[in-house]
């Protein structure tokens, strides 16, 4: 069991029903980094098809991590 826990524990799910590793994904995120956190969400949700959940986890982190 991985030691990974809140949003990153879905990358796996993520990575394996999208096909592209996550770091496609913070890649398109970089793009619109002054973008409102819902703003972010909706880019990868329509853009690339991720669904609701895993779209905020992948902000949530991406957010995080730059300190947003």
């Amino acid at each position: 069991m991985s030691d990974v826990k809140g949003p990153a524990s879905y990358f796996p799910a993520i990575e394996k029903k999208h096909g592209e590793p996550i770091e496609h994904c913070m890649r398109q995120l970089e793009s619109v980094v002054s973008a409102k956190h819902m703003e972010q969400v909706a880019l990868l949700k329509n853009q690339f098809g991720i669904g609701h959940g895993h779209a905020n986890a992948l902000v949530a982190v991406f957010r995080q991590e730059r300190g947003l």
